[in-house]
């Protein structure tokens, strides 16, 4: 089986980064499902809730990473003496996030159950440019690529550009007949800013490639990922995200290059095309819509 980076596929899964809050500094009113909200509020909630699907995507990507290349050395046939010599170990994961954090494997060697520990202490600014803080820890039953396994991934006093990030993160190998599938839950999830506003947040995702399988070479691999996840903020509002059409996730693309994500909040719908505006080529835009179209605002991702 080739090697395959699900953090390449599920980063972008439905990360959105919009930066600009315009209500972060005020007291949160009570709200609920029925609260009429202005299309301004509904967009700028929007934008919120898809900061936490940003956050809980990175711990993933770290997570699958370092499963992925750990589980290469476990299967490889190293020798004992190459297996507890690990400096070649970890570097697609080194290149994202430097050399501030420790990383340890518990047992170091070929056998399952394991852990791994990608530890950012007191934090640090990692090759990525994002600050992160505390540590990741990954549950491996077995190499994660191979069918049946399941990676636990939970959090100890972790932060992401200084939001505290909990919760537990499963992805199950669903593999079978030489067709890679697996599924990805967020249980417990909640999001804290250093501005005291906050949310939980629950998801399941799917993974499967639809390109690309019969090489053995991964730049000519696709996948779609389709799924549900919810966003609760502290003053009750609830905002639910689903996948209108499979977003489309080339391995040759940093992003997402298509596919439109449902956003519904209350009695408004806002939807999110990855492949506008410029009709699915590699770029880091998405177009956010409302209102029937007749408002959009072009957002950056991550």
């Amino acid at each position: 089986m080739k090697l395959f980076s699900i953090n390449r596929l599920t980063i972008a899964a439905f990360a959105v980064l919009f930066a600009t809050i315009l209500y972060s500094c005020k007291k949160e009113a009570s709200l609920s499902d029925s609260t009429p909200l202005t299309e301004e509020e509904a967009a700028t909630y929007s934008d919120e809730s898809a900061q936490a699907e940003a956050s809980f995507d990175d711990v993933e990507d770290l997570g699958m990473t370092a499963a992925e290349e750990e589980g290469v050395v476990s299967t490889s046939g190293r020798s004992a003496e190459e297996g507890r010599n690990r400096v070649f170990l970890f570097a697609e994961l080194r290149l994202r996030i430097g050399h501030c954090a420790e990383i340890t494997v518990t047992p170091n060697d070929s056998t399952y159950p394991k852990t791994i520990t990608i530890d950012f202490g007191d934090g640090c600014i990692c090759a990525d440019g994002k600050f992160r803080k505390g540590a990741v820890i990954i549950h491996l039953t077995a190499p994660i690529r191979r069918p049946g396994a399941v990676a636990t991934i939970t959090l100890r006093n972790f932060y992401l550009n200084r939001a505290h990030i909990e919760g537990t993160k499963t992805i199950s190998n669903l593999s079978e007949n030489g067709n890679i599938k697996f599924t990805v839950q967020v249980v417990g999830g909640r999001v804290t800013l250093p501005n005291g506003r906050g949310y939980a947040y629950q998801s399941l995702k799917y993974v499967k490639q639809i390109a690309g399988g019969s090489t053995a070479i991964c730049r000519d691999d696709v996948f779609t990922v389709e799924g549900r996840s919810e966003t609760e903020f502290n003053n009750g509002l609830r905002i639910v995200l689903n996948t209108e059409s499979p977003l489309v996730k080339k391995v040759v693309c940093p992003w997402i290059s298509n596919g439109l994500l449902k956003i519904k909040i209350n009695s408004r719908v806002l939807f999110l095309n990855y492949g506008a505006p410029n009709n699915g080529d590699c770029d880091n835009k998405a177009l956010l819509t409302w209102n029937d179209g007749n408002n959009q605002r072009l957002i950056t991702l991550p």
